[in-house]
């Protein structure tokens, strides 16, 4: 029984302590003297979660990076493994074909004989449709990017993005392109959908969705895709429609 009521006062007592830190703090914000001090500290919170922000950005961009590397380091050990199969397996010596070996039949008398046969002429190949892609950013483009829109992303962070929207478009263009009976089922959906997409903005001109970014690309569509899709917007690379609770990236 003691015991409990030990326990309930220290409780209590704990509890009081806290309502007086409560109110001490409550005091202090009243006071004009430290107004200026708190409104420091909440300008410094806002920079210091700002920073934050970068940071992920920027981790997000190494574990990327990190993941290509990891491919391109398996990709040449397998290059690496086949050469060196090739080489502990090189024959002793390779034939040569000369051209004394080389047996060419005898003319034909009656070939002679026969009359030319007019060549038909080869019909005109067809043109073929060209898809426009995204143009890369000079670094006179990158500088005069606003500081605070590009935050810590660097020119070539930006100019992958490029090349990947351009994978995106090829292959989206592709299909559109492609005759429909020789579609597969998945592709005639994704065609299906790309026509529905389209609006009387759009006509004409080249576009993605996000959706095509992620079928086609191994990117994310996340802040950072976000932030570089503005500075594009800013470089003049890409214009934007909206409708339908779509963002439409057109090719400009």
């Amino acid at each position: 029984m003691a015991s409990d009521l030990e326990q309930l006062c220290s409780y209590v007592n704990e509890k009081i302590e806290n309502i007086k830190k409560i109110l001490l703090i409550r005091n202090l914000g009243q006071d004009p003297a430290l107004k200026t001090t708190l409104s420091k500290i909440g300008d410094e919170i806002i920079t210091i979660n700002e920073l934050l922000n970068k940071l992920e950005l920027e981790i997000q961009y190494q574990e990327q990076t990190n993941s290509s590397l990891k491919e391109l380091c398996e990709s040449l050990e397998e290059e690496f493994k086949d050469v060196e199969h090739l080489k502990e397996h090189v024959p002793a010596h390779l034939p040569q074909v000369t051209q004394s070996l080389v047996h060419k039949p005898d003319p034909d008398p009656k070939e002679s004989v026969k009359t030319e046969e007019p060549v038909p002429e080869k019909k005109p190949p067809k043109q073929q449709r060209v898809i426009k892609e995204m143009h890369f950013i000079t670094t006179d483009e990158f500088n005069g990017v606003p500081a605070y829109m590009k935050s810590r992303l660097t020119y070539c962070q930006i100019n992958d993005v490029i090349k990947e929207i351009n994978n995106a478009v090829v292959s989206k263009y592709k299909i559109i392109h492609q005759p429909k009976a020789s579609m597969s089922s998945a592709k005639r959906k994704l065609y299906q959908r790309f026509i529905n997409e389209e609006t009387k903005d759009t006509k004409g001109h080249h576009f993605i969705v996000e959706a095509d970014v992620k079928e086609f690309t191994p990117l994310k569509v996340d802040k950072k895709f976000h932030v570089i899709m503005s500075i594009l917007r800013h470089c003049q690379r890409l214009s934007e429609v909206r409708g339908g609770g779509l963002t439409r990236y057109v090719i400009t």
